[in-house]
């Protein structure tokens, strides 16, 4: 990405989401000043203190006025300590308020980009801006900006004092660590790019190791634990030396402010000594002095400390913001609406490709009415999947119409042309909850006698039985569940659902074959009366189909029912002459 859209992506991130927490970080600031008061107006008190013991040794201590002062002190530094604790428990609860908020932005995000984002961009990647980079974005701010505001309410404050109390040592103090400051500003914004890339390499740290760990049986068996140790110690290399160099640059501010500070105390003494010499001035002055370099030093060095963890809020908040300003799905231009379908799908001269050089779907023109099957095969990249996401919307056709019951889809919400599929995927998905909640996830009103039904049909009665729980068995680590239980699982949830339609992808590829055949009787029966669309490669599957649409390149090639295709002799009979082939 280049600078300038990263800067302006994290503008953008800044204004949209930072207005709220203005007034909290005015008052932060507020509190930031109280207790810095104390700090800055403490020498001058302890330069009369120290006039008074001066005094009192030539003649008699004014114990009275010391304790008067002692008191004023005491009471300014307790008033400064309450701030500074106000001033902790602000931000700490603004900068977590607002990571909170970036989250909640960052899960809505996610459930509104287009399927074409997820499958372009690493996963690990995504879910490494969800984790890392706010976590360092929250814990950078909370550290930095309360230390940032004081610093520098601190460093005015100082510089007021120093000049009414002496103009010459004030200067004297400004311009010995003036230089080092600026140094130290060249410094930071040229190590901000280790910053970045510390960033970056964490995430392809992240994504490498949850990919590794998702696919650890494969690793295994196929005996690749040299290789993937070996790639995880370049990307774990390439980290540490982005970490190595931000940190160094962060590491080498406050020994070179130190330094800078120290150079400023000895001049001032110097220059204090020559001036006290000529009786220019007192020697509480240049007490009051010495503690104010000090703490002129000392938000210089904060300030210095403040910027470099704010490089590394910087850098993750440039990934944060550059994935909210990812585009969004296209809006809807809703003008039509269908409640309930009855199941006729018209696909009419359809086009996709998911680049303009590279088409998917030619000329897709096919017609389904209530109650069909319908089953598309064909090899691998055909376009059989890429033709129900289309239906399904999840991605625009290029040209073409699709039509459910005459109601153009493009015309119709998403939610509502989802709302009339049941779709089962060659990839089980169940989530950690119980057996139940899983069956009739986002449904309401569903029955035991319902959930019985659809468990029997699917053939897991048996199975639920000797659980522990039964339904109510939660699915976790400590449950093991095969790959055709798990497919079995979510078959009795579409069944459950009951839409008007089913897609079923690869449904039944997990399971064994006698677990296939009780699986196909059942689904037959309960497919009666809802249009079918069936993707499979097992052809045996999908020989009671109403129709078969045979996809090769994207393009119909062959249409018709199992008979009839087998006494063509064409491309289908040879697929499936070949898968029983000895």
């Amino acid at each position: 990405m280049p600078k300038t859209v990263k800067n302006s992506v994290l503008k953008a991130g800044l204004l949209s989401n930072g207005r709220e927490y203005l007034g909290p970080v005015l008052i932060a600031a507020i509190f930031a000043i109280g207790g810095s008061i104390g700090s800055i107006i403490g020498p001058s008190q302890l330069s009369k203190i120290t006039n008074l013991i001066t005094a009192g040794i030539r003649s008699n201590i004014d114990v009275s006025q010391v304790l008067q002062i002692t008191t004023v002190l005491a009471i300014i530094y307790a008033v400064g300590a309450l701030m500074s604790y106000g001033q902790g428990w602000i931000m700490a609860t603004v900068t977590q308020n607002f990571t909170q908020k970036l989250r909640n932005q960052i899960s809505h995000k996610i459930n509104e980009l287009p399927l074409r984002y997820f499958d372009t961009h690493n996963e690990g990647d995504t879910l490494s801006r969800v984790t890392n980079d706010l976590d360092t974005m929250g814990q950078s701010l909370n550290q930095s900006l309360g230390t940032l505001i004081s610093a520098v309410t601190l460093l005015i404050g100082c510089v007021v004092m120093m000049t009414i109390t002496n103009g010459l040592l004030s200067l004297t103090a400004i311009l010995s660590v003036l230089l080092g400051f600026i140094l130290t500003m060249v410094i930071m914004a040229k190590s901000q790019r280790f910053f970045t890339a510390q960033q970056n390499r964490l995430a392809d740290v992240s994504s490498y190791t949850e990919e590794m760990y998702a696919g650890q049986t494969v690793v295994q068996t196929t005996n690749n634990t040299a290789t993937v140790k070996a790639n995880f110690e370049k990307l774990n290399n390439h980290l540490y030396d982005a970490v190595w160099k931000s940190q160094f640059m962060s590491g080498i501010m406050q020994p070179l402010m130190t330094f800078i500070g120290n150079f400023g105390y000895v001049m001032v003494c110097i220059v204090g000594a020559v001036m006290m010499l000529h009786n220019q001035i007192s020697m509480g002055t240049i007490v009051a002095f010495m503690i104010y370099v000090r703490l002129f030093s000392q938000p210089l060095s904060q300030i210095a400390q403040a910027f470099s963890s704010l490089q590394t809020a910087q850098a993750a908040m440039q990934r944060v913001f550059g994935f909210l300003a990812e585009p969004s799905e296209t809006d809807e231009a809703v003008t039509d609406s269908l409640d309930q379908a009855q199941g006729a799908v018209d696909f009419e001269h359809v086009q996709f490709g998911y680049t303009p050089e590279k088409q998917i779907i030619k000329d897709f023109t096919v017609q389904a009415k209530p109650g069909q099957k319908i089953a598309i095969v064909g090899p691998t990249g055909s376009g059989k999947t890429t033709t129900v996401n289309l239906l399904m919307r999840f991605y625009a056709m290029n040209a073409g119409t699709i039509k459910i019951d005459g109601h153009d889809i493009n015309q119709l919400s998403r939610a509502q042309v989802r709302e009339q599929f049941d779709m089962v995927l060659q990839d089980a998905w169940l989530f950690e909850d119980t057996i139940r909640n899983n069956l009739i996830y986002n449904q309401t009103a569903v029955t035991d006698e319902q959930l019985d039904q659809a468990i029997e049909a699917v053939g897991l009665t048996h199975f639920i039985k000797t659980l522990p729980q039964g339904l109510d068995t939660v699915l976790n680590d400590a449950v093991s569940l095969s790959a055709g239980q798990k497919q079995l699982l979510t078959i009795a949830r579409a069944l459950i659902r009951n839409a008007p339609m089913l897609i079923l992808d690869e449904a039944t590829s997990s399971v064994d074959t006698r677990t296939e055949e009780q699986l196909q009787q059942a689904m037959d029966k309960l497919m009666q009366g809802r249009t079918s669309f069936v993707i499979a490669h097992r052809l045996s599957t999908i020989k009671n189909a109403d129709v078969i649409l045979v996809v090769k390149d994207g393009e119909i090639i062959e249409r018709g029912n199992h008979d009839a295709l087998m006494a063509a002799n064409g491309f289908y009979a040879q697929m499936y002459n070949s898968q029983f082939t000895a």
